[in-house]
């Protein structure tokens, strides 16, 4: 059901699974081996990982979503000429609710690879992802309360292809003993028709492509 690559002018979004990586290797990204992961994870709803079972576990966990048309995880790869090409640079999650013909969005991005805006250019492949290849009405993104970063990447993205801010879902994410406030933004189909020529080019090759 899902691509297993899709590409956009700086990035590569791979399938994550272990025929794509090895979770061992990945162990080092995912855990405290990584001196900015709990940077990376302050606002994340996971923590960083404490033995390699538990990123293979998360590996698979993501197959297992995937093959059942739950969600698809890709991982994040510059392409050719970006500073870091072909490294590991973090994850992005498409979840689907079918019902609600919704996508929600998620990233974690190495801070490495901060500031490059390649936020934005994931989420106008996943855009394109939703409404052109699964024929999805509408995608979801948002932000925990105190994430800076996440909202101004979101709220660039959003405005360029003519969605919303939604508003504050209270008490929406329960996390380290707390439940935190989501604020969700959206885009519809209509308006990702309207503006789809304001992102980067997207491509999603055939099977064997």
């Amino acid at each position: 059901m899902f691509p297993e690559r899709v590409d956009t002018e700086r990035l590569r979004l791979v399938r994550l699974c272990r025929a794509n990586f090895d979770p061992v290797d990945l162990y080092r990204y995912y855990s405290r081996h990584s001196d900015t992961v709990d940077e990376e994870t302050a606002h994340l709803t996971w923590d960083p990982h404490e033995t390699p079972k538990e990123t293979w576990d998360a590996v698979v966990d993501a197959e297992r979503r995937w093959d059942d048309g739950e969600a698809a995880t890709y991982a994040l790869v510059p392409r050719d000429g970006e500073d870091g090409a072909g490294e590991f640079a973090g994850t992005t999650d498409f979840d689907l609710d079918w019902e609600k013909r919704t996508a929600i969005f998620a990233v974690w991005l190495r801070k490495p690879f901060w500031g490059r805006g390649y936020s934005g250019e994931r989420a106008a492949a996943l855009l394109a992802l939703a409404f052109d290849h699964l024929d999805l009405e509408l995608v979801s993104a948002g932000y925990l309360s105190g994430n800076e970063n996440s909202r101004r990447a979101i709220e660039k993205y959003v405005e360029r292809f003519g969605g919303r801010y939604d508003g504050i879902l209270r008490n929406w994410v329960p996390m380290d003993g707390a439940v935190r406030d989501l604020h969700r933004y959206t885009v519809t189909r209509e308006q990702w028709a309207r503006n789809r020529d304001a992102g980067p080019d997207v491509t999603i090759p055939p099977p064997d492509g």
